[in-house]
């Protein structure tokens, strides 16, 4: 089970219902602290939920709440130490 730790983008609670996104195929958990974490079997499902979120980020305007949120998941899963790994 790989969990991705939102916490330094700020992300609290299920922010993904905000902005209708699909979960992580693993769900997703929430910390005492109320920080988002991501679920995943492994590295390759958490390559298919960026390439998901990435496909997402380029459809929608530059300018909009959920561009900013998007880009700031991508970065939190792939600066995940083991999705680095895994891409290389």
């Amino acid at each position: 089970m790989l969990k991705i730790d939102t916490a330094q983008a700020g992300f609290v609670g299920n922010v993904l219902q905000n902005y209708n996104l699909p979960a992580p195929t693993g769900g997703f958990d929430t910390e005492v602290n109320g920080s988002l974490i991501l679920l995943f079997e492994d590295e390759q499902e958490a390559v298919a939920y960026l390439d998901v979120l990435e496909d997402q980020a380029n459809k929608v305007a530059d300018n909009s709440p959920e561009k900013a949120f998007l880009n700031a998941l991508i970065v939190a899963i792939n600066n995940d130490e083991f999705v680095q790994a895994y891409l290389q």
